[in-house]
C-alpha cells in the first residue's frame, strides 16, 4: 500500500458536504430569532421623512400592496400608517412544495411624530409604484417681527 494523498471520493464529498449545510442551516436558524407575538411581524416596511418650507414629505416602501389594504390616520400629532401584506398562494396541488419562503407577510404599524405647524386637515397621499406618498403641508408663519420693547 502506498503512503500520500488520496483522492477524495465523489459520493463521500457530496454527503459530508450536505451534512455541513445541515449543521450550518441548524445554527443559522438557531441564532435567527424572529418576533413571535401576537402583533410582531418580520414585516415593517422601510419609511423616508423629509422637508422643505412648505411641505412635509413621508414615503413608505409597499411593494405588492393595493391603497385598500393600507389606511393612513393622523391622531393628534401622529401620522399612523397600518395595513397588511397578505401572503399570495399558487395552489397547484399536493405535489406542490415550497423550495424557498423569504418574502414577509402580515400586519404592520409605522407611526412619525409630527411638528405642531402642520395643516391635519390638508393631509394627502397617493400610491406610486408600490411607494406610499404622504404631504403633509406646513402652516404659513409670519417672519418673526422685531419689536422694541420700552423699559420703564
Amino acid at each position: 500500500m502506498r503512503f500520500g494523498i488520496k483522492k477524495r471520493d465523489d459520493a463521500i464529498g457530496t454527503e459530508i458536504d450536505a451534512f455541513r449545510g445541515t449543521i450550518t442551516s441548524l445554527f443559522d436558524d438557531f441564532f435567527n430569532i424572529k418576533p413571535t407575538g401576537l402583533f410582531d411581524s418580520c414585516w415593517n416596511p422601510a419609511m423616508d421623512m423629509e422637508e422643505d418650507e412648505k411641505n412635509i414629505y413621508i414615503r413608505a416602501d409597499l411593494p405588492g400592496m393595493d391603497e385598500k389594504d393600507i389606511q393612513v390616520v393622523v391622531e393628534g400629532n401622529t401620522l399612523s400608517v397600518t395595513g397588511e401584506k397578505r401572503l399570495e398562494r399558487v395552489d397547484k396541488g399536493k405535489s406542490s412544495k415550497t423550495l424557498l419562503a423569504e418574502r414577509c407577510y402580515g400586519q404592520f404599524r409605522r407611526t412619525v411624530r409630527l411638528p405642531e405647524d402642520v395643516q391635519l386637515e390638508k393631509i394627502s397621499a397617493e400610491m406610486k409604484k408600490g411607494v406610499l406618498h404622504v404631504t403633509v403641508p406646513k402652516e404659513k408663519q409670519e417672519k418673526a417681527k422685531t419689536i422694541k420693547v420700552a423699559i420703564k
